[in-house]
């Protein structure tokens, strides 16, 4: 069996501060770098990023061989004490993070985890300070303009190589702009039916139905609801067809009000499943689906994973929050997406997108604060398509 070492660390310049991340997957016996990654997370504290580390470790070790045998090698021990379950994790912060680790790898004994000096670490801890190197210069760059406050000044890394999670406040997500008394809420609104979703079929990026006549009543029940209360003051819409035309059915009942096309709201790419029901794939696919449930950070045949997704929706409402804080923002996005932004708001590991339904033209609500806290406050209300 091969055998992979993942070196993963984090770091924030701050605590919380301007955070990265890096890893390196090597080849066990020959020691030869296989796949590097470095990526700049926005504001976060050391351990969140480090955990976005050892997540991107593990990720990119699953890609280059899921059969291998790895070994991860961190010099956090607070990281590799509580993914191991031998400490207690008491920040509710991090519990997703810890979960979503634990998720990428799901057989026992596939994994191990090593705790080594932070000398032993060079080469991730290179990566991370690279990318916040490049993400200082990135900002140092960008003329500063009167309706943009100027960047936080950005310091040498100061991250210990242990930190307790008990002195560290939970961080938010990622910093969307300058903080506002009222939240941003997000209504979110799954596009009205297609004759793909009438028959429960898997409909992915890779189709592009258009609404069927039903769909199209939907949409017009749920506009005319929104038009009702007015309070939405910005609709941004998936890309997709079915997004797009509900999304032009609300604008013509709310007047005033522009449509933004944000790509990161597309539904997830089901490959070659597109268009079969679950039965058909459980059929002619049996191991790639069983694989597919047991992981977030497996994929479909020729598609997408939904540790994927969940990387690009996130990416798309600190976007979003980002342009309209403050607003009143009508999402129309897909089944995936929208489950998606409900969990993160929830903190609630990926496999809780399998606990929930969502219904064509349904609306959900969530409320973001500046602090990146989020209240769920409506899922998956229906009432407008009763009748009478």
């Amino acid at each position: 069996m091969r055998r992979l070492i993942v070196e993963a660390d984090g770091g924030s310049r701050g605590n919380p501060g301007p955070a990265a991340y890096g890893a390196l997957v090597r080849n066990a016996d020959t020691g030869e770098v296989l796949r590097e990654i470095a990526e700049y997370l926005g504001t976060a504290t050391n351990n969140v990023a480090e955990y976005r580390g050892l997540i991107a470790g593990l990720r990119a070790a699953r890609e280059v061989d899921p059969d291998a045998k790895v070994e991860v090698r961190m010099d956090s021990r607070l990281v590799v004490e509580q993914v191991t379950g031998r400490w207690k994790v008491n920040n509710p912060g991090l519990r997703p993070l810890v979960a979503e680790a634990r998720e990428i790898y799901p057989v026992p004994d596939q994994v191990t985890f090593t705790w080594v000096p932070r000398e032993a670490n060079r080469e991730a801890d290179r990566l991370v300070n690279q990318a916040l190197d490049e993400a200082a210069a990135a900002v140092a760059e960008r003329p500063a303009t009167p309706a943009q406050a100027p960047a936080a000044e950005v310091t040498p890394a100061q991250a210990p190589a242990v930190v307790d999670e008990a002195e560290v406040e939970p961080a938010p997500a990622v910093g969307w702009g300058r903080a506002t008394d009222s939240p941003t809420t997000l209504v979110l609104l799954r596009h009205g039916e297609t004759a793909l979703s009438a028959q429960k079929r898997f409909s992915g990026s890779g189709s592009d139905p258009e609404l069927s006549e039903r769909g199209r009543w939907q949409a017009e029940q749920v506009a005319a609801r929104l038009g009702r209360r007015g309070a939405v003051q910005v609709i941004v819409s998936s890309p997709l067809r079915r997004c797009l035309q509900t999304a032009a059915i609300c604008q013509r009942l709310l007047p005033g009000v522009e449509v933004e096309v944000e790509p990161g709201f597309r539904e997830a790419d089901f490959g070659a499943w597109d268009g079969y029901t679950f039965a058909e794939v459980q059929q002619r696919w049996p191991r790639e689906l069983k694989a597919w449930l047991a992981s977030s950070a497996v994929a479909p045949p020729g598609g997408e994973s939904f540790a994927a997704v969940s990387r690009r929706v996130q990416a798309a409402r600190d976007a979003v929050l980002s342009r309209h804080a403050g607003k009143t923002v009508l999402v129309v996005s897909h089944v995936t997406p929208i489950k998606t932004l409900i969990r993160l708001a929830l903190e609630a590991p990926t496999k809780a997108l399998y606990r929930m339904e969502l219904d064509p033209a349904g609306l959900s609500v969530i409320q973001w604060y500046p602090d990146g806290n989020a209240s769920v406050r409506v899922f998956n209300d229906t009432a407008h398509l009763w009748p009478g």
